[in-house]
């Protein structure tokens, strides 16, 4: 019985991990191009995308 359970959680944490690297792909594919800006309290921040 342990080793069907522990089983069912091995399946579980897999499943879990690869829905987020699917979500962190499709974020990432979908972030618009260019030049990002922010304003921090330490100045002002440009990131090329």
């Amino acid at each position: 019985m342990a080793r069907s359970n522990s089983l069912y959680f091995i399946i579980g944490a897999l499943v879990v991990v690869v829905a987020g690297l699917g979500a962190y792909v499709i974020h990432e594919q979908t972030k618009p191009k260019g030049v990002e800006m922010s304003i921090t309290s330490d100045g002002l921040k440009v990131e090329e995308n």
